[in-house]
């Protein structure tokens, strides 16, 4: 019997040696994991305000740090079944006529792809927003929920050329590897927070065609302004990089219009900063999903996005982070059903377009269908 267990045990140690050794290669290996910023870069990196004893950080009292209760907590939570966390069906999307993007009319417009990306037209130019368009959220397929729908409202190789792409942080639902290596031979320039630059050039992204900027810092692209602005959040893709980038939100700003990116973010007093500074905005998209009160300083509740849009003196708005994947254990309608009763509350104006629809700035955009019922 001895020898049956201590065979047994040695299977047992010898799979997760086996494991281990896996996990370490794949981290190794794996381009998804992206670059690693030279000491030189680091040494850049400390000059900024919000970086500190070799990370960046968030202002305030901001807790990142997770203690083993709160892991088990978060494990038991993701044990148990949470009904509705995503559609029994695939979701309605609206195909996009490539034709139609490719003309880059001067009216200013933007598409959704779900989640927190966007295609905006605006001056004559064409922008993606956190150009996620991966199936799955993860490092590998295995490790991460599907895209509630099947299909993208456009492929990437029917994009026009793409004068600018901005990134709000390094997480695999907003920076995704198989996205830029399709993308980077049709984009004019990268804008993204300090940090970041150090993955889209490991993927062969030349440095000439990125910008790195801190909080309050702004870039001239043409006609268009991009400001790089606070978020309440934190960064990493691997085992060992958490906050090795910083993570933002955006200001875009042409002659006509003033628009807000919200990124990833708890709620916070940089929004009423942010307001203060750059608002009024003409248009914002708020965080609004992947919420739980575990990680309630990186995420906002539905109703904290309402009132986040108030701060940043946004004229109307528009919930974002979700309708494309499950991060979290609420139901996967409950975001925009909450927030959608807040605006009211607060009385400012709602936008929830179906995935692929076309946003125009100058129109209408009030009593939309409740395509996600």
């Amino acid at each position: 019997m001895k020898k049956f267990f201590k065979m047994i045990f040695g299977i047992i140690g010898a799979a997760i040696v086996l494991i281990i050794i896996a996990v370490v290669l794949f981290v190794n290996i794996s381009p998804e994991f992206g670059g690693v910023a030279t000491k030189e870069q680091t040494v850049v990196y400390a000059k900024s305000e919000n970086f500190s004893e070799g990370k960046f950080v968030n202002k305030g009292d901001v807790n990142l740090d997770m203690s083993f209760s709160t892991l088990m907590k978060m494990i038991r939570q993701y044990m148990k079944p949470h009904p509705n966390t995503a559609p029994n069906k695939e979701i309605p999307i609206k195909i996009i006529d490539s034709l139609s993007v490719a003309k880059n009319q001067t009216k200013t417009k933007m598409f959704w792809f779900g989640h927190s990306t966007f295609l905006l037209e605006i001056g004559k130019h064409n922008i993606l927003i956190d150009p996620m368009f991966g199936d799955t959220p993860a490092p590998h397929p295995t490790l991460g929920a599907k895209r509630f729908s099947k299909e993208l409202p456009i492929k990437i190789e029917a994009l026009p050329q793409i004068d600018v792409v901005i990134l709000s942080h390094d997480h695999y639902d907003h920076l995704d590897y198989g996205s830029i290596i399709k993308l980077k031979d049709k984009v004019e320039m990268f804008y993204v927070p300090l940090g970041l630059g150090v993955h889209l050039k490991e993927w062969g992204v030349e440095e000439n065609r990125i910008v790195e900027l801190d909080w309050w810092q702004e870039v001239s692209h043409n006609d268009l302004v991009f400001k790089c602005t606070p978020a309440q959040h934190f960064s990493g893709r691997g085992l060992n990089d958490r906050a090795n980038t910083l993570w933002s939100s955006w200001v875009i700003q042409s002659e006509k219009e003033n628009i807000f990116f919200s990124g990833d973010s708890g709620y916070g007093t940089h929004f009423k900063e942010i307001g203060e500074k750059y608002g009024p905005f003409d248009f914002a998209m708020m965080e609004c999903g992947q919420y739980n009160e575990l990680w309630s300083e990186i995420h906002m509740f539905p109703e904290e996005t309402a009132q986040a849009a108030v701060d940043v003196k946004a004229k109307r708005m528009m919930p974002i982070h979700w309708g494309a994947f499950k991060l979290a254990m609420h139901e996967w309608t409950d975001p925009v059903e909450r927030v959608i009763k807040k605006a009211k509350e607060l009385n400012i104006e709602i936008v929830v377009p179906k995935i692929g629809a076309v946003i125009n700035m100058s129109d209408t955009l009030v009593d939309q269908p409740e395509w996600w019922k």
